[in-house]
């Protein structure tokens, strides 16, 4: 009887030092969980092209990840190429990005950043971020060069909705 209880005994200490590193391991995982789930959310974008593809634009874009969808993005970082498709030296390729983000007040307003290459399938790089944003759309336009898009690019046709903070 002494030696089924000290069998026993010995059976018991051994299967809780064998199930304490699973202990461990398992709250080593929800920690990664939860540090993975905090995490900004990335999301490749593109390939766009204007109209007859004399421009072509692509990235990613990251975002802060939120408790509340309801609330902004804390932070947007938007990165990616311009691609100007068109042998004329005189055409130039455009990516115009409409941001809509808040100040501290919850007022809404809208911030552009346009980049453009006028080089025949030279790869134009950029990245911006913002903060408080709400949507960040695209428009991707092939025109002549100028200093800044034309009315017609920037109003015609519709932009592409890269992120919006209630989805």
């Amino acid at each position: 009887m002494a030696l089924t209880r000290s069998l026993a005994g010995i059976t018991l200490a051994a299967g809780i030092f064998a199930l304490a590193p699973l202990a461990t391991a398992t709250a080593a995982e929800a920690a990664t969980t939860q540090a993975t789930a905090a995490q900004a959310a990335f999301k490749p974008w593109g390939p766009y092209f204007a109209v007859g593809s004399k421009a072509k634009v692509s990235g990613s874009l990251t975002a802060a990840a939120k408790d509340d969808p309801s609330v902004p993005a804390p932070w947007v970082k938007v990165s990616g190429s311009v691609v100007d498709r068109t042998s004329s030296s005189s055409s130039c390729g455009w990516a115009l990005f409409r941001v809509s983000w808040f100040d501290s007040s919850n007022t809404p307003h809208l911030a552009y950043r346009n980049y453009r290459t006028c080089s025949y399938n030279v790869k134009k790089k950029f990245a911006f971020t913002m903060k408080n944003v709400g949507e960040v759309e695209l428009k991707v336009c092939s025109e002549g060069k100028a200093a800044k898009p034309s009315l017609n690019c920037q109003y015609a046709g519709t932009w592409k909705t890269l992120y919006a903070y209630y989805k």
